[in-house]
Protein backbone atom coordinates (compact mmCIF):
# COMPACT_ATOMS: atom_id res chain seq x y z
CA UNK A 1 0.00 0.00 0.00
CA UNK A 2 1.35 3.45 -0.97
CA UNK A 3 2.72 5.47 2.15
CA UNK A 4 0.91 8.63 1.01
CA UNK A 5 -2.86 6.77 1.29
CA UNK A 6 -1.96 5.21 4.64
CA UNK A 7 -2.72 7.87 6.83
CA UNK A 8 -6.20 7.87 5.78
CA UNK A 9 -6.49 4.11 6.49
CA UNK A 10 -8.23 2.84 9.57
CA UNK A 11 -10.34 0.18 10.88
CA UNK A 12 -13.88 1.06 11.46
CA UNK A 13 -16.84 -1.27 12.77
CA UNK A 14 -19.31 -1.68 9.98
CA UNK A 15 -23.00 -1.48 10.16
CA UNK A 16 -24.76 -3.25 7.03
CA UNK A 17 -28.65 -1.65 6.61
CA UNK A 18 -30.76 -2.73 3.68
CA UNK A 19 -31.74 0.42 1.26
CA UNK A 20 -29.92 2.70 3.21
CA UNK A 21 -27.51 4.90 2.09
CA UNK A 22 -25.97 7.82 4.22
CA UNK A 23 -24.04 11.18 2.72
CA UNK A 24 -21.63 13.22 4.68
CA UNK A 25 -24.09 15.83 6.53
CA UNK A 26 -27.16 14.17 6.52
CA UNK A 27 -29.22 12.35 9.65
CA UNK A 28 -29.27 9.00 10.60
CA UNK A 29 -31.48 8.14 13.45
CA UNK A 30 -31.38 4.35 14.14
CA UNK A 31 -32.73 1.81 16.83
CA UNK A 32 -30.37 -0.69 18.03
CA UNK A 33 -32.05 -3.83 19.55
CA UNK A 34 -30.02 -6.66 17.69
CA UNK A 35 -27.28 -8.24 20.48
CA UNK A 36 -23.99 -7.68 18.14
CA UNK A 37 -25.33 -4.08 17.29
CA UNK A 38 -26.19 -3.45 20.67
CA UNK A 39 -22.72 -4.53 21.64
CA UNK A 40 -20.90 -2.64 18.72
CA UNK A 41 -22.75 0.49 20.22
CA UNK A 42 -21.77 -0.12 23.71
CA UNK A 43 -18.15 -0.35 22.22
CA UNK A 44 -18.14 2.58 19.97
CA UNK A 45 -19.95 5.08 22.57
CA UNK A 46 -16.44 4.43 24.91
CA UNK A 47 -14.40 5.94 22.09
CA UNK A 48 -14.82 8.32 19.31
CA UNK A 49 -18.23 7.29 18.62
CA UNK A 50 -17.55 6.63 15.06
CA UNK A 51 -19.19 3.58 13.07
CA UNK A 52 -19.75 3.01 9.02
CA UNK A 53 -23.01 2.74 7.22
CA UNK A 54 -22.71 0.35 4.30
CA UNK A 55 -25.95 -0.13 1.91
CA UNK A 56 -26.67 -4.18 2.25
CA UNK A 57 -28.11 -5.76 -0.49
CA UNK A 58 -30.21 -8.72 0.57
CA UNK A 59 -30.12 -10.41 -2.49
CA UNK A 60 -26.90 -10.65 -3.16
CA UNK A 61 -26.16 -11.09 0.68
CA UNK A 62 -23.48 -8.66 0.44
CA UNK A 63 -22.44 -5.18 1.23
CA UNK A 64 -21.44 -2.34 -1.06
CA UNK A 65 -17.92 -1.24 -1.50
CA UNK A 66 -18.37 2.62 -0.01
CA UNK A 67 -19.87 3.85 2.93
CA UNK A 68 -19.94 6.73 4.63
CA UNK A 69 -19.00 7.43 8.21
CA UNK A 70 -21.47 7.87 10.63
CA UNK A 71 -20.81 10.08 14.32
CA UNK A 72 -23.42 9.40 17.42
CA UNK A 73 -24.59 12.86 18.35
CA UNK A 74 -27.21 11.33 21.15
CA UNK A 75 -28.37 8.43 22.25
CA UNK A 76 -31.18 7.05 24.36
CA UNK A 77 -30.98 3.56 26.11
CA UNK A 78 -34.32 1.86 26.41
CA UNK A 79 -35.66 -1.25 27.93
CA UNK A 80 -33.97 -4.82 27.43
CA UNK A 81 -30.75 -2.71 26.48
CA UNK A 82 -31.74 -1.90 23.24
CA UNK A 83 -30.79 1.63 21.82
CA UNK A 84 -32.00 4.48 20.01
CA UNK A 85 -29.43 6.61 18.46
CA UNK A 86 -29.22 10.10 16.75
CA UNK A 87 -26.17 9.80 14.33
CA UNK A 88 -24.69 12.61 11.36
CA UNK A 89 -23.07 11.51 8.38
CA UNK A 90 -19.17 12.38 8.24
CA UNK A 91 -16.79 11.19 5.09
CA UNK A 92 -17.56 8.78 2.94
CA UNK A 93 -14.77 5.55 2.79
CA UNK A 94 -13.93 2.49 0.93
CA UNK A 95 -13.64 -1.21 2.30
CA UNK A 96 -10.34 -2.16 1.65
CA UNK A 97 -10.42 -5.63 3.63
CA UNK A 98 -12.63 -7.32 6.20
CA UNK A 99 -10.81 -7.67 9.54
CA UNK A 100 -13.29 -9.41 10.95
CA UNK A 101 -16.98 -10.77 10.43
CA UNK A 102 -18.19 -11.13 14.25
CA UNK A 103 -19.75 -10.72 16.71
CA UNK A 104 -20.05 -7.41 14.13
CA UNK A 105 -18.21 -6.39 10.89
CA UNK A 106 -14.96 -4.33 11.17
CA UNK A 107 -12.98 -3.16 8.14
CA UNK A 108 -9.79 -1.66 7.02
CA UNK A 109 -11.34 1.34 5.01
CA UNK A 110 -9.63 4.43 3.12
CA UNK A 111 -11.43 7.79 3.39
CA UNK A 112 -12.97 9.19 -0.38
CA UNK A 113 -12.99 12.86 -1.16
CA UNK A 114 -14.02 14.11 -4.34
CA UNK A 115 -11.69 15.16 -6.97
CA UNK A 116 -10.68 19.19 -7.28
CA UNK A 117 -13.38 20.84 -9.49
CA UNK A 118 -12.11 21.19 -13.24
CA UNK A 119 -14.84 23.67 -13.53
CA UNK A 120 -16.88 26.60 -11.83
CA UNK A 121 -19.66 24.15 -10.14
CA UNK A 122 -21.82 26.99 -8.91
CA UNK A 123 -23.97 27.22 -12.25
CA UNK A 124 -24.94 23.51 -12.08
CA UNK A 125 -25.57 23.61 -8.35
CA UNK A 126 -27.83 26.69 -8.73
CA UNK A 127 -29.93 24.78 -11.48
CA UNK A 128 -29.89 21.13 -9.16
CA UNK A 129 -30.95 23.77 -6.91
CA UNK A 130 -34.21 25.35 -9.23
CA UNK A 131 -35.07 21.99 -10.46
CA UNK A 132 -35.17 20.98 -6.61
CA UNK A 133 -37.78 23.74 -6.00
CA UNK A 134 -39.91 23.11 -9.30
CA UNK A 135 -40.18 19.46 -8.14
CA UNK A 136 -41.26 20.74 -4.69
CA UNK A 137 -43.71 23.58 -6.05
CA UNK A 138 -45.29 20.77 -8.33
CA UNK A 139 -45.89 18.33 -5.22
CA UNK A 140 -47.68 20.77 -3.28
CA UNK A 141 -49.63 21.34 -6.22
CA UNK A 142 -50.80 17.69 -6.71
CA UNK A 143 -50.93 17.14 -2.79
CA UNK A 144 -53.06 20.66 -2.52
CA UNK A 145 -50.93 21.04 0.10
CA UNK A 146 -48.00 23.31 1.39
CA UNK A 147 -44.27 22.34 1.05
CA UNK A 148 -41.26 23.61 1.94
CA UNK A 149 -38.17 23.41 1.61
CA UNK A 150 -35.76 23.80 4.49
CA UNK A 151 -33.98 26.86 4.85
CA UNK A 152 -30.76 25.30 5.66
CA UNK A 153 -30.22 24.09 1.97
CA UNK A 154 -26.39 23.93 1.75
CA UNK A 155 -24.77 26.60 -0.27
CA UNK A 156 -21.68 24.83 -1.13
CA UNK A 157 -22.11 23.08 -4.40
CA UNK A 158 -20.56 19.38 -3.28
CA UNK A 159 -22.85 19.43 0.36
CA UNK A 160 -25.74 20.46 -1.87
CA UNK A 161 -24.93 17.19 -4.00
CA UNK A 162 -24.85 14.94 -0.77
CA UNK A 163 -28.42 16.79 0.16
CA UNK A 164 -29.97 16.34 -2.71
CA UNK A 165 -28.85 12.59 -3.23
CA UNK A 166 -29.91 12.09 0.23
CA UNK A 167 -33.27 13.40 0.28
CA UNK A 168 -34.14 11.28 -2.73
CA UNK A 169 -36.72 8.41 -1.79
CA UNK A 170 -37.17 5.02 -2.88
CA UNK A 171 -33.99 4.61 -5.14
CA UNK A 172 -31.13 3.13 -2.84
CA UNK A 173 -28.72 1.95 -5.95
CA UNK A 174 -28.86 5.05 -7.43
CA UNK A 175 -27.92 6.83 -4.38
CA UNK A 176 -25.37 3.97 -3.81
CA UNK A 177 -23.98 4.92 -7.12
CA UNK A 178 -23.96 8.99 -6.15
CA UNK A 179 -22.11 8.01 -3.40
CA UNK A 180 -19.73 6.52 -5.36
CA UNK A 181 -18.68 9.24 -7.54
CA UNK A 182 -15.90 11.49 -6.62
CA UNK A 183 -16.54 14.08 -8.86
CA UNK A 184 -19.14 16.60 -7.80
CA UNK A 185 -19.92 17.97 -11.28
CA UNK A 186 -20.60 14.32 -12.51
CA UNK A 187 -23.16 14.04 -9.23
CA UNK A 188 -24.77 17.58 -9.87
CA UNK A 189 -25.20 16.81 -13.61
CA UNK A 190 -26.83 12.98 -12.69
CA UNK A 191 -29.37 14.62 -10.13
CA UNK A 192 -30.08 17.12 -12.34
CA UNK A 193 -31.01 14.37 -14.76
CA UNK A 194 -32.86 12.73 -11.94
CA UNK A 195 -34.74 15.88 -11.00
CA UNK A 196 -35.92 17.04 -14.76
CA UNK A 197 -37.25 13.96 -15.22
CA UNK A 198 -39.13 13.87 -11.76
CA UNK A 199 -40.71 17.39 -12.78
CA UNK A 200 -41.85 16.71 -16.29
CA UNK A 201 -43.20 14.01 -15.05
CA UNK A 202 -44.94 16.01 -12.28
CA UNK A 203 -46.18 18.80 -14.69
CA UNK A 204 -48.14 16.24 -16.93
CA UNK A 205 -49.58 14.90 -13.65
CA UNK A 206 -50.62 18.85 -12.59
CA UNK A 207 -52.08 19.65 -16.33
CA UNK A 208 -54.14 16.66 -16.15
CA UNK A 209 -55.18 17.25 -12.57
CA UNK A 210 -55.93 20.84 -13.67
CA UNK A 211 -58.02 19.46 -16.69
CA UNK A 212 -60.38 16.75 -14.76
CA UNK A 213 -60.41 18.91 -11.88
CA UNK A 214 -60.28 22.30 -12.25
CA UNK A 215 -61.69 23.40 -9.20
Amino acid sequence: MATSSSIAVRELPLFPLPEVVLFPGRPLPLHIFEFRYRMMMNTILQGDRRFGVLMWDPNNHEAAPVGCCAEIIQHQRLPDDRLKIWTIGQQRFRVLDYVREKPYYVGLVEWMEDHPPQQDLYPLATDVEELLRDVVRLSAKLMDREIELPEDIPSLPTELSYWVAGNLYGVASEQQTLLEMQDTATRLERESEILTTTRNHLAARTVLKDTFDPS
